[in-house]
């Protein structure tokens, strides 16, 4: 994962710059006007590892990115890093000093102090804000990814290159970071400059959340050696990552659907069920097919295929208890609803390659930013 970063401190430019008008029009949309200038400004400037909130990068490129460095580079440790709070507590002061690094207009500071100091509503009473980003804001991503870029990414990006002994891989997503490691001594110094780091900017990693694994290819032999139990696992964007291996016995990374993610969105189908439950059994059938389809989007990957199939079979089951409620006289039996499912809902099946191959369409290795 290279970087796609220039200099570090760059000339400030208005964002008239480029845009063919010499004062910008902030009165329809202030926070559109301004963020679809944030944006492309700061994008030549972050790094290659980071992917939250930006152009042409989904959460999909990030897990490539991640199961391609654990694969391809020697990482045979992972930190599983939490920020604590991060979008309520990031400093004003400190976002502003960096917004000024590359944005040299007055009236585009004074806007985002404005909305940084905008408050909450909460039961009717309002409150100030003397820290965090606004929730919800078109423009808060944006400022959230360069907070994150100068406290954790260019510092990050200078320690692997002049501290560490050994390789060293990042990938972030908003403020989810995943480090691989090929040494231990380095993981945990590391760990260690990282809480100092991200105390300079009023952030801290959640000491309940934030875990140094042993994890890679290497890990279930060194960890049998010992007379451990299987290497851990961790959670990253939705999927659960395991050391896994092969029908040839070769390492594989295989990723699971979160169980909690799973049965948290189970419980919500259920709910939308229950008011939709006089509802025309076809009108029923349309919904859950784009419900299921649209789980399918994102978590069909290789490896996951077992979990496709309980949240469909969990769904045939939810649905069946619904249409038994409509009437005590109702007698919906599993055949019927297997049939009913036949007809409307897709059958499981990988929709994603193989991150990899993914990753090196996207990436070419030849080229100098790889």
């Amino acid at each position: 994962m290279g970087s796609e970063r220039g200099d570090e401190y760059k000339r400030p430019c208005s964002l008239g710059e480029g845009t063919g008008s010499k004062e910008p029009d902030y009165s329809a949309a202030p926070q559109w006007a301004t963020a679809s200038r944030l944006v492309p400004t700061h994008q030549e400037d972050f790094v290659g590892f980071s992917y939250g909130f930006r152009p042409g990068r989904s959460q999909h490129d990030a897990l490539d990115a991640l199961a391609f460095g654990i694969a391809r580079t020697p990482v045979n440790y992972i930190l599983d890093c939490d920020v604590r709070s991060f979008f309520d507590s990031v400093s004003h002061d400190w976002l502003v000093r960096f917004v000024e690094h590359r944005i040299g207009d007055p009236r585009v500071i004074r806007l985002i102090r404005k909305w940084l100091k905008a408050g909450v509503m909460e039961d009717d009473t309002w409150s100030a804000t003397e820290s965090g980003t606004p929730q919800g804001s078109v423009v808060s991503p944006t400022l959230a990814n360069v907070y994150v870029h100068y406290c954790f990414d260019l510092w990050a990006e200078r320690w692997r290159h002049r501290q560490a002994r050994g390789n060293v891989t990042y990938v972030r997503y908003a403020d989810d970071i995943v480090a691989g490691f090929e040494y231990e001594d380095d993981a945990e110094r590391f760990l260690t400059e990282l809480r100092e780091r991200l105390e300079k900017f009023a952030l801290a990693l959640h000491p309940e959340k934030t875990r140094l694994i042993e994890f890679g290819r290497l890990a279930a032999e060194n960890r049998a050696r010992r007379g451990l139990g299987k290497p851990e696992t961790f959670d990253f964007l939705g999927f659960k990552h395991i050391s896994g291996r092969s029908r040839a016995g070769h390492f594989q990374l295989k990723r699971k659907s979160r169980r909690d993610r799973m049965r948290a969105k189970l419980k919500s189908l259920k709910e939308d069920l229950r008011r939709r439950m006089h509802e025309p059994i076809p009108a029923q059938g349309k919904w859950l097919a784009q419900v299921v389809r649209g789980y399918f989007a994102y978590h069909a990957v290789p490896s996951n295929a077992r979990s496709l199939q309980t949240f469909r079979h969990y769904v045939k089951m939810l649905w069946m208890r619904t249409l038994r409620r409509r009437s005590q006289k109702d007698s919906t039996t599993w055949e019927r609803i297997e049939r009913l499912a036949a007809a409307f809902l897709p059958t499981p099946r990988i929709l994603h390659p193989w991150p990899e191959a993914r990753f090196l369409v996207k990436h070419p290795r030849w080229k100098p930013s790889a």
